[in-house]
């Protein structure tokens, strides 16, 4: 066990580094910014010893700061359109290719509403824009995992993760189109869990995660307010995003083999929580 200084901002944090990956392999799709869960995660599989390949939308590439996460990680970086099948073969032959092996986990931090970029309500939806946002949201995990279990890319014992949101189950009115979007991808987790399960005992499965001030998150309709919502309402308080790393570092493990085709609440107990005295309180806030 080593303690590693962890960067956050200008902030260092000191966490406990146990080499829970250490000799594993892993690929991070997603990381955006130091903001991102994806680029947070990156880090703490980093500190718990695994080699990593980075990867994101061309567009992506251009846009954030994923260079900066490969020299702190000492990753390469390799371009991928997930909607596109020869974009995720390349980027699974590349990675073998740099790694000299096969994969052990995959980190799937990948989602986009056109219609909530365009403005357009739940009810007014483009299925134009909606077949889209399904595709790169949903849609693009089954690619990912479908390439992999094709070309026999993930080593036996592996682990997949893909991000998802308490939407899938209740109704938030603002997260709009992609609340079916993360209906759809923790279904594939199930269904595709069972197939590699079977065949290769790759695990798989989803982390619905605590709403987290990352720059995707915060794009979202009323974010701020259902933030400190959330915050009142989850008797441990919000998951950070350093939490949500930890917790994934936890899923591509040894200690997690027999865990697959579940959806896990990863929110400061805010699923299982019907009210608190913080939100009564603050509905009544002379009697506070």
């Amino acid at each position: 066990m080593k303690i590693s200084p962890y960067f956050y901002g200008h902030k260092t944090i000191k966490l406990m580094a146990y080499q829970l990956l250490k000799g594993k392999k892993g690929i991070i799709f997603g990381a955006l910014d130091e903001k991102s869960l994806a680029w947070r995660t990156a880090l703490r599989c980093f500190e718990e010893g695994a080699q990593l390949v980075l990867t994101n939308a061309p567009v992506a590439l251009r846009m954030g700061e994923i260079n900066k996460l490969a020299e702190l990680v000492k990753a390469p970086v390799i371009g991928a359109d997930v909607t596109k099948s020869e974009d995720l073969k390349k980027l699974f032959e590349d990675s073998m290719t740099h790694f000299g092996g096969k994969v052990d986990f995959v980190l799937h931090s990948v989602g986009m509403s056109v219609n909530m970029r365009k403005g357009k309500a739940y009810t007014e939806l483009d299925y134009g824009f909606n077949q889209k946002t399904l595709d790169i949201s949903a849609m693009s995990f089954h690619r990912v995992l479908q390439t992999a279990y094709e070309m026999d890319a993930i080593n036996s014992w592996g682990s997949v993760v893909a991000l998802s949101y308490i939407a899938a189950q209740r109704v938030f009115p603002d997260y709009n189109e992609m609340a079916d979007a993360k209906a759809l991808l923790e279904s594939i987790a199930r269904s595709f869990g069972y197939y590699y399960g079977m065949k290769r005992k790759v695990r798989i499965n989803t982390v619905s995660q605590s709403p987290t001030k990352t720059t995707a998150g915060s794009g979202v309709k009323g974010f701020d307010g259902f933030f400190e919502y959330a915050e009142k309402m989850s008797p441990l308080g919000n998951a950070s995003a350093d939490d949500c790393a930890g917790y994934l570092v936890l899923l591509f493990s040894d200690l997690t083999k027999m865990i697959t085709m579940q959806n896990l609440f990863h929110d400061g107990g805010f699923s299982f929580t019907g009210v608190t005295e913080a939100v009564v309180a603050s509905m009544k806030p002379d009697q506070a």
